[in-house]
């Protein structure tokens, strides 16, 4: 069974449905709606509406017949208790709706989120109650596998922002799909007058170790570290420029390490990170394709402690409605991948 019922709250007007939304979806065990401050955030950032979506556990048997009163009786406490959590975030958007269904809450969430493909979600990486687990939980990981748009997947743990984020790290590989996310990430920068911190991580080169590396074989690999440290740092020089040249704080950050999830993780925290903007690929998404996020973008998603929004590679640098300043990035095909 599947019903779907949509409310406005107060003083609220509903925007037209085919307008791009955020979509922060909200646990029935968390109705303090612990999400919605940056789905709020978000939404102040790009001048979207939100919907909070809530899904009622249907009953355990489908032969049972529903209580129409049951039913009623749930759905207004539901209403209730989202309504006194959207009005007493800190930064309230001023066009939010709710939207309740019945039903498993993965298949609904996906159902509802399928019909409105060009809107943002906000979905918690687990439960307030599975805090301090690791990994990311079965209702998320069903989403994120059919998910069509960025979603933004917010850390239990994650402190929410004060009115918007300040300080955004976009991960970049040299790859087109990497840069993907740059207008995005620039439009959320330019409307909070945030600082955006370009981040590469120049790995150590593998090499075959049948037998003790030899002298030569470790200039090799130096140099080649060196190459690539030199590469690295004119192409993100050349993104800084045209960046800021649109108005933007930009800062670059470039570092060695034999992990680049890890080096990755250790700069969000350093600099005090307060949103991550990454590609679910980069390089690798032309040699796998059919894998939907690259280990690097896995592995963040899974530890890092601040919310991440993270753009699927089916997603085109068209469809953040930025083309003014995607066209100013006038960057490398393939780069340091």
């Amino acid at each position: 069974m599947s019903a779907v019922a949509a409310f406005s709250l107060p003083s609220r007007p509903h925007p037209p449905a085919c307008d791009p939304g955020i979509v922060a979806c909200i646990d029935c065990a968390d109705r303090n709606a612990w999400v919605y401050p940056h789905a709020a955030a978000l939404a102040d950032a790009l001048d979207f509406p939100v919907t909070l979506l809530q899904v009622l556990d249907a009953e355990a048997s489908p032969d049972v017949r529903p209580d129409p009163i049951e039913w009623n009786l749930r759905r207004r406490e539901a209403l209730r208790a989202l309504d006194r959590c959207a009005n007493a975030a800190r930064t309230p958007t001023p066009h939010t709706t709710i939207e309740l269904a019945e039903g498993q809450t993965a298949e609904e969430i996906c159902r509802f989120i399928g019909e409105r493909s060009d809107d943002l979600i906000v979905l918690g990486r687990r439960g307030r109650k599975e805090l301090g687990k690791t990994g990311i939980g079965g209702t998320a990981q069903k989403i994120l596998a059919h998910a069509p748009s960025p979603i933004l997947l917010v850390p239990v743990e994650a402190q929410a922002p004060d009115q918007s984020y300040q300080r955004i790290l976009v991960p970049l590989d040299g790859s087109r799909w990497a840069e993907s996310v740059l207008p995005l990430a620039a439009r959320i920068a330019r409307a909070a007058n945030a600082e955006i911190l370009l981040a590469h991580v120049v790995p150590a080169p593998e090499m075959i170790e049948a037998r003790p590396l030899e002298m030569e074989d470790k200039e090799l690999r130096q140099s080649l570290i060196e190459r690539n440290e030199q590469a690295a740092c004119s192409y993100l020089q050349r993104v800084k420029s045209n960046l800021t040249a649109t108005g933007l704080r930009v800062r670059i950050l470039s570092t060695r390490a034999d992990d680049v999830r890890e080096a990755l993780n250790e700069l969000i925290q350093k600099e005090a990170v307060d949103l991550a903007v990454m590609s679910a690929r980069g390089h690798s998404r032309e040699h796998v394709a059919d894998v939907p996020y690259g280990t690097v973008a896995s592995y963040l998603m899974t530890h890092c402690s601040v919310p991440m929004l993270v753009l699927p590679t089916t997603v085109r640098p068209a469809q953040t409605s930025l083309p003014t300043v995607h066209e100013r990035l006038r960057l490398p095909v393939g780069g340091l991948g």
